[in-house]
């Protein structure tokens, strides 16, 4: 199917609205969110949750959410995180039910139909060995795959073609399968086929599997139905797919007559370094790097081209389809931020939009909960509409870091009369501080939406003020919630008055020693985003961990940022070592660390030592007006946990609460949620 201009009745005023017929199919828009692995499925099922999630962005106004990122034809092709099981007849059901949710919200459905080959892992799901091409390591996943014989080829392309008619037997509008770095990718790759019989070598022959499973697909599914393939345009390294070979590739698979669209892509995905780059790249890589390749493979093919890699801006999606780059546009992780984006963009709201700052929290443990965004992935018990209350109260809230704000925001969307006061100049809180580093600048986004949010619904916003206990009065607010954050935790240490902590490194209160000891305690950012500091300042660095791991608490793609960072800038960090006691020596420090492997004490001297333990509650609000709260300070989790407001207790006075850092040393994503959870129901 070639491509075909909007009709010219459709809306002129925008290129992302306009509709785009693929075969029978018309898309509302040129919006789109690609195939993922959301994390959601239950018992490789995709159950109420996991159809919830896609439902807000088709009520959102997306014209095409695929699902499924490594749904699996065959039981061989497993993973030991939640995906969908395609080869499981049970799946029917589940997905004429996912169908008829999205299309009633005026969305059409597609989910990608895939084998991870050598990428599988041999402990999860059936414990079956992963199959391959060749019997080569794939190192991510630290498996080795049996070459496929003969008789896996034609099971797991039979496989396939099974797997596409259930998903049309479930009413989906389409599926693609996926070429680029999964089992029909390995085929054509020479990098992971070294086969020498019909399927190695030539690229026909690396082309044959690939086209016996769009052959068999199509044969199953009929002319009718929508098959695209996901396709790596660009291997990008020695040995492997260049672009010009991937363009000679991709004119056999469109001269074959058995795909209808080409969703492109970029790169390998078979180390962390290579995922967290090429294929999700996160704020450490620019926007839409990929955009270009994509545009240039779309202009030398004839069928329609789709893409997705950090296009989290409509105004860069906007270029992409206004200039031919693309047919339609995929804001994947954008709409993981805000569901909602198209709609807010056909109503004229495009500054309203909740930005994608690129932070991958949403490809961590938790996926695919948006860093700044928790409704996302729990839309049941935390609907991203925020409804009115039917009764409006007098809020104060101090602190205005993540959980002030988003507090404010929420109590304020309800329709309360809402206060924030701010002890600095700036909103912000500890999110200032980690915009220091060097690749994470963009998180300011979750601070300057909420800004403009608060602008937007008037909420009194007051700088430059503590809030004293006794100034709190009655006649003041009906509730008061404390959001005040911590302060660095130091007192443990012996010596921790010779001690500098990371905020005034991060600050600039302090000044860099010539030579410095960093010491990291909890896994986070704070402790590297100082080294890194340090280091560009001129600054000799060691860099000691508690942890046996550097970056402990971050997503993999955090984590292999900062180990290549490290790498960068030259520093070795030296691991398993907890910080006993700091003392002076002349004009030198002395630190003494235990390791925790070994026991064995070492000692090191620098001229500064920096030290990252978290923080401590600034509490000191919240222990002033506990005992003239109505609620004593009091949060009742159970009714938190269950989406219930707060009980009001009897007698005079305003509920009292505390969220974020106030109550513990956590994350953005801990702070908002606390706000959220408790605020919605206010």
């Amino acid at each position: 199917m070639t491509r075909t201009a909007p009709p010219s009745s459709a809306p002129a005023a925008d290129p992302l609205l306009q509709p785009f017929r693929l075969k029978h199919l018309i898309f509302r828009n040129r919006i789109m969110s690609t195939s993922h692995a959301c994390g959601l499925a239950e018992g490789g099922m995709p159950a109420e949750r996991y159809q919830r999630y896609h439902e807000a962005k088709a009520k959102g106004g997306i014209a095409l959410t695929m699902f499924g990122g490594s749904s699996n034809v065959s039981p061989d092709s497993q993973w030991s995180s939640p995906q969908i099981n395609l080869h499981d007849e049970r799946i029917v059901e589940h997905l004429r039910r996912f169908s008829e949710r999205i299309h009633a919200r005026g969305a059409r459905l597609m989910c990608q139909v895939s084998h991870v080959g050598g990428r599988g892992e041999p402990h999860a799901g059936a414990r079956l060995a992963p199959i391959g091409p060749s019997p080569l390591r794939e190192t991510l996943h630290r498996a080795f795959a049996r070459e496929m014989d003969e008789h896996d080829v034609a099971r797991v392309v039979a496989d396939y073609a099974r797997a596409a008619a259930r998903c049309r037997e479930g009413g989906l509008d389409g599926i693609e399968t996926l070429a680029g770095a999964h089992l029909i990718g390995q085929f054509l790759s020479p990098a992971t086929n070294r086969r020498t019989d019909r399927f190695g070598g030539s690229v026909e022959n690396r082309c044959r599997f690939g086209l016996m499973v769009h052959e068999a697909i199509r044969e199953a599914v009929g002319e009718d139905f929508v098959v695209g393939i996901r396709f790596v345009v660009d291997e990008a390294g020695e040995g492997r797919l260049d672009f010009e070979e991937c363009l000679r590739i991709a004119g056999i698979f469109e001269a074959s007559g058995t795909i209808d669209f080409f969703n492109a892509i970029y790169g390998r995905m078979d180390t962390q370094i290579k995922l967290a780059t090429d294929c999700m790249p996160g704020m450490a890589s620019p926007m839409a790097p990929f955009l270009a390749r994509a545009g240039a493979f779309r202009q030398a093919v004839g069928l329609p081209v789709f893409h997705a890699t950090r296009i989290t801006e409509l105004a860069t999606a906007r270029y992409a389809i206004r200039e031919g780059l693309l047919d339609m546009v995929a804001m994947t992780r954008a709409q993981i931020a805000d569901p909602e984006l198209v709609a807010k963009l056909a109503r004229g709201d495009e500054a309203r939009v909740r930005p994608c700052v690129g932070a991958t929290h949403c490809m961590s443990e938790l996926r695919p909960t948006c860093l700044h965004n928790p409704s996302t992935g729990h839309e049941r018990e935390l609907p991203h509409e925020v409804e009115p209350a039917a009764a409006k109260h007098r809020v104060l809230v101090a602190g205005g870091g993540p959980a002030g704000l988003e507090a404010a925001r929420v109590c304020a969307e309800r329709g309360h009369e809402v206060r924030l006061v701010e002890a600095s100049g700036r909103l912000g809180g500890q999110v200032l501080l980690a915009t220091e580093a060097s690749w994470r600048r963009d998180l300011v986004g979750l601070v300057d939406w909420r800004e403009q949010e608060l602008e937007r619904l008037g909420v009194d916003v007051r700088f430059n003020r503590y809030v004293e206990p006794e100034a709190v009065g009655e006649d003041d607010a009906d509730v008061v919630i404390v959001a005040t954050g911590g302060i660095p935790d130091l007192d443990w240490l012996d010596g921790a008055a010779h001690c500098t902590s990371v905020w005034d490194v991060l600050s600039g209160a302090a000044r860099p020693g010539d030579d410095t000891i960093v010491y990291d305690g909890t896994g986070r950012h704070a402790a590297l985003t100082a080294a890194e500091k340090l280091r560009l300042a001129g600054s000799n660095v060691a860099f000691f961990g508690l942890d046996g791991h550097l970056a402990m608490e971050m997503a993999y793609s955090e984590q292999v940022v900062w180990r290549r960072r490290a790498y960068e800038i030259g520093i070795e960090p030296r691991l398993d070592r907890r910080l006993v006691r700091v003392e002076r020596d002349g004009n030198r420090l002395r630190a003494t660390f235990r390791n925790e492997l070994t026991d064995a004490v070492e000692t090191h001297e620098a001229d500064q030592v920096v030290v990252e333990h978290g923080t401590l509650p600034a509490d000191e609000l919240f222990r002033g007006l506990r005992d003239r709260s109505s609620n004593r300070g009091v949060t009742d989790q159970k009714a938190l946990l269950q989406g219930r407001p707060q009980p009001r207790a009897e007698g005079e006075g305003f509920q009292l609460f505390r969220i974020g850092d106030a109550v513990s040393s956590r994350n953005i994503h801990a702070a908002v949620l606390d706000a959220i959870r408790l605020c919605r129901v206010l």
